[in-house]
């Protein structure tokens, strides 16, 4: 069925939509009802007399009606010098030409999603911004079409989709350009998902599993100077891996295998690695301060000894650990608890133990000279302890 909207001539208002339908006199009579004047003929936007109702076009929308000759006119919108969507609805379609690409969508979509945004203020009000036209009558915007496409895209059902080989950081600048906060919202949230932890950012037990998984048992895993702050690496498989100075401050090494790793100069303070295999562990000036060794066992069948030469162990908890030929030269175990511990042939020459407690500790054939025991408990001993092994 076709449809025209009738006017009366010299407005572009209160038009009446009706339908296109018999003969030529039908259309008049109809006309002169809906618009309350008596039409005689019907003239193109011309002013050409239109004298059979077949000429009139399906795709013609807009009627004018002149009053002087009560005559109805039907321009042709191609024709019509005021411009093909002067008196159109917010849902007509548009096309805008974005960097030399054009795109064709309603002038709804671009001011109902977000009406605070540029665009909607672009295309809200007709020709209020005076936005300037290609050749072919599309609105020219000196923008990037590839960031482009995932707005409009927004703008159309809501959804940020974004192809594959688009950067969102590009698509970001656009949606901060037009002002649509609420897809630059969900664009930071998704970078920010998406960027890997910088160097200072704390490895997740997932991320160091993924890292376990990528390397054969074979394979030397470097893991120096990584920051495991705070990360649950409980009862892994860590045989071997270079720690060296890696931050592993409250980390939770429970019950680990951490036999024959390298520890030297790591930060291990406040972490526990109770009941953690410490075989042949070298701890050379780590620092463990305020640490939890409950149980741990540093007594390798091999004969390969545990080096924590000069490491800082002020405080820990180390009741109950085997630590048979441990080297324990020159550390610092300042009030360290180490009740109930095997110390048979360690060496604890230089060692402060100013108020450890060694209760209970077997120390035969153990290394003391040069250590400082002021106010060390060597209560309950398993055997004797002889002044030849100690001149503190």
């Amino acid at each position: 069925m076709r449809r025209v909207t009738l006017f009366v001539n010299g407005t572009c208002t209160n038009g009446k939509v009706v339908a296109v339908y018999g003969s030529l006199e039908d259309l008049l009579c109809v006309a002169g009802s809906k618009l309350g004047i008596r039409a005689s003929n019907v003239y193109n936007g011309n002013g050409g007399l239109i004298d059979d109702i077949a000429l009139i076009r399906a795709d013609w929308t807009h009627v004018y009606c002149t009053n002087a000759t009560c005559a109805l006119t039907c321009p042709d919108p191609q024709d019509d010098p005021r411009g093909p969507d002067k008196d159109q609805t917010h849902t007509d379609w548009l096309t805008l030409n974005v960097g030399g690409r054009c795109f064709t969508t309603t002038r709804s979509t671009l001011v109902s999603k977000e009406p605070e945004s540029m665009l909607a203020h672009m295309f809200r009000e007709k020709d209020v911004w005076a936005n300037k036209r290609d050749r072919q009558g599309a609105y020219l915007i000196d923008r990037s079409p590839d960031y482009f496409e995932p707005i409009l895209n927004y703008l159309r059902h809501g959804q940020l989709i974004i192809n594959e080989g688009i950067n969102p950081l590009g698509v970001l600048e656009e949606a901060r350009f037009f002002g649509i906060e609420q897809l630059a919202e969900q664009l930071e949230a998704l970078i920010k998902s998406s960027q890997p932890p910088d160097d200072h950012s704390p490895l997740t037990r997932k991320e160091f599993i993924r890292f376990l998984l990528a390397t054969t048992t074979k394979s030397e895993l470097r893991c120096q100077g990584l920051n495991f702050t705070g990360a649950d690496l409980s009862r892994l498989d860590l045989r071997y891996i270079n720690f060296k100075m890696a931050n592993l401050r409250g980390a939770n090494l429970t019950h680990a295998n951490l036999s024959g790793a390298n520890l030297e100069r790591a930060d291990l303070s406040a972490a526990c690695l109770d009941g953690a295999n410490l075989q042949g562990v070298k701890m050379l000036c780590t620092n463990a301060e305020g640490a939890s060794l409950r149980g741990c066992n540093f007594e390798d069948p091999a004969g390969v000894k545990a080096n924590l030469e000069g490491a800082n162990l002020k405080g820990v908890d180390m009741e109950g650990s085997q630590m048979t030929g441990i080297n324990l030269r020159v550390a610092t175990l300042k009030n360290a608890k180490l009740k109930n511990c095997n110390l048979r042939g360690a060496t604890l020459a230089g060692t402060d133990l100013e108020n450890c407690d060694l209760s209970g500790c077997d120390l035969q054939e153990a290394n003391l000279r040069g250590s400082n025991v002021k106010g060390a408990i060597f209560e309950e001993m398993l055997t004797p302890l002889h002044m030849s092994q100690s001149v503190r």
